[in-house]
């Protein structure tokens, strides 16, 4: 792949063939978007985590399709040499017609790709987005728009069951068209027999180290986002505390003008 060369979703599936490896952040904003293309970050996810790390929210389940559009489009405007793939938010690809009206919102907006979450239950969907020429990169595992339904966030694919599940889950998404694959919390050498079962990347986070890639919520890697991190996400930065420190150092020279 050139160095200067668009990534697009055939070139993040042909890295598998050469055996290269991809490495994916978020970013909800312009200037972490363009900041993350000049680090060279090939895929930039606008993850509807941004509604915990960026809004608020308890959960990823209150985002709103128009935020997850605000915030495509913010990222989108930063033109970035990356593949901008954007969530689809809660509620809203329930049905094949639905995902493809609320994809064409985020397309519209500025997104290359979509992902969306599930297994087998969501064929449909992902059939429907790939005849209407939007790509499409699955998720699996652990699915953050279903914590209250899952009994919160916790490794998956412990039981035979759940195991075998996770299989036929990667085998269906990928049949039905993803390009790429995310599994969330599954257990490490069950990705590891997933990502040799199936010809797309797979892209783990929590999930091990022999996934095809690796995605992180960019405020845990940084440091952005202090008052909880998952224990597998390793800060590299502080940037909770420079701002903490700037801010307290500016107020304190402020107070003591005369």
């Amino acid at each position: 792949m050139s160095p200067d060369a668009k990534i697009t979703p055939d070139s993040i599936r042909a890295l598998k063939a050469r055996g290269g490896r991809i490495a994916a952040l978020t970013a909800y904003d312009y200037p972490t978007a363009r900041l993350l293309d000049e680090a060279g970050v090939p895929f930039i996810l606008v993850g509807d985590s941004l509604g915990m790390v960026v809004l608020g929210y308890p959960d990823t389940t209150q985002v709103t399709l128009a935020e997850m559009r605000h915030h495509v489009a913010a990222v989108a405007r930063a033109k970035t040499r990356a593949l901008v793939v954007a969530d689809l938010s809660y509620h809203t690809y329930d049905t094949p017609e639905t995902a493809v009206a609320n994809a064409r919102v985020l397309i519209e907006a500025g997104a290359e790709a979509v992902k969306l979450e599930g297994g087998a239950e969501v064929v449909p969907e992902i059939r429907a987005l790939t005849a209407a020429g939007i790509a499409v990169v699955g998720h699996i595992g652990m699915l953050p728009q279903s914590v209250k339904e899952q009994g919160g966030y916790k490794i998956k694919g412990r039981s035979d069951a759940e195991r075998q599940r996770l299989r036929d889950d990667a085998l269906a998404v990928e049949e039905a068209g993803v390009f790429a694959v995310v599994m969330e919390l599954v257990e490490p050498e069950l990705a590891r027999e997933i990502t040799a079962l199936v010809k797309i990347p797979t892209i783990g986070i929590g999930s091990g180290k022999a996934c095809d890639g690796q995605i992180l919520v960019t405020p845990d890697l940084v440091g952005a986002f202090p008052w909880f991190r998952p224990k597998f996400a390793v800060a590299r930065a502080d940037v909770a505390g420079a701002v903490r420190g700037a801010a307290e150092s500016f107020r304190r020279d402020v107070e003591a003008a005369t």
